[in-house]
């Protein structure tokens, strides 16, 4: 396998998907959410499964798969033994793909096999976009709210364009790009500051400053006849946005993947990402920009 192929691969299109499967009840409901997002993008659809294989459950998973309304003959099925996480990674490197689908709950503590700390690892660890789906549905629908998260990152201007890719694909006419105003460097900034007037000035200016840099990678876009509209929103980041999704009721709510390499703020603050998986507040899409 030639893996130069993934070096500085584009985190679009999603070319080939591969969907983790278990034995579970939501089996078939994401099953069908992996046909429609393959399908959207017309990409080649993969179907993983970690486990011992038997005459069982082979009959078990060809009867999803076939309820599910996938053929067996043009979506490949791979079967492995081994550790979760590292042969999804794997698996998913020796083929080449592009976004990952996970079956995900809302709440941690109550995540199992696949989520959890799981998602966490491969999130982390993954070559590849990461789709954690909160109630995968037997009837699927499209997002049609999706919102951004704009830290001040270079992956950020990637993350941005992959959002803009699945909004055209879905047909929509705008999202949502959030920043934070509760960034670790500002609050160490005003910390230092000796007085109320200080702290409102430095804040004001590094969150105009911030706001520029999102306008000028909105207005790089070639946005067609979608509006992207910038909002920054007050709390903790990573939980801030998380609130903002679920009163504004969106259905994927768009992250960076994770730094491999964690600088100091990483270190000392928990990561925004982190917020978020512990408590989803819908289907989160973690882009893995590969640059």
């Amino acid at each position: 396998m030639d893996y130069s192929k993934l070096k500085k691969r584009p985190s679009y299109p999603f070319e080939t998907i591969a969907v983790a499967v278990s034995f579970s009840p939501r089996l078939e409901a994401v099953l069908c959410e992996a046909k429609r997002i393959s399908n959207l993008f017309g990409s080649q659809l993969i179907l993983l499964h970690v486990g011992d294989k038997t005459p069982e459950k082979e009959e078990l998973l060809d009867a999803h798969i076939k309820k599910a309304g996938l053929d067996k003959n043009k979506n490949r099925l791979i079967w492995m033994d081994g550790e979760p996480v590292d042969t999804i990674l794997k698996l998913c490197k020796l083929n080449i793909v592009d976004l990952l689908i996970l079956g995900a709950i809302e709440k941690e503590n109550l995540f199992r096999f696949y989520v959890g700390s799981i998602a966490r690892t491969i999130s982390r660890r993954a070559k590849c976009s990461v789709l954690l789906l909160t109630q995968p549905s037997n009837h699927p629908k499209r997002f049609k709210k999706i919102i951004v998260n704009g830290v001040d990152n270079p992956k950020t201007v990637h993350t941005i364009k992959t959002a803009l890719y699945i909004s055209k694909h879905e047909k929509l006419s705008e999202f949502t790009v959030v920043q934070e105003d509760d960034l670790p460097v500002l609050s160490m900034t005003i910390a230092e500051s000796s007085t109320a007037p200080e702290a409102t000035k430095i804040k004001k200016e590094m969150m105009q400053d911030e706001n520029i840099k999102l306008q000028k990678i909105v207005d790089g876009l070639d946005k067609e006849n979608i509006t992207v509209t910038i909002k920054t929103v007050h709390g903790k980041p990573g939980y801030a946005i998380s609130q903002f999704a679920k009163q504004k009721d969106a259905d994927l709510l768009v992250f960076n993947s994770p730094d491999t390499h964690l600088g100091i703020f990483d270190r000392i603050f928990t990561h925004d990402i982190e917020y978020a998986l512990a408590n989803l507040p819908c289907n989160l899409l973690i882009v893995h920009s590969r640059i």
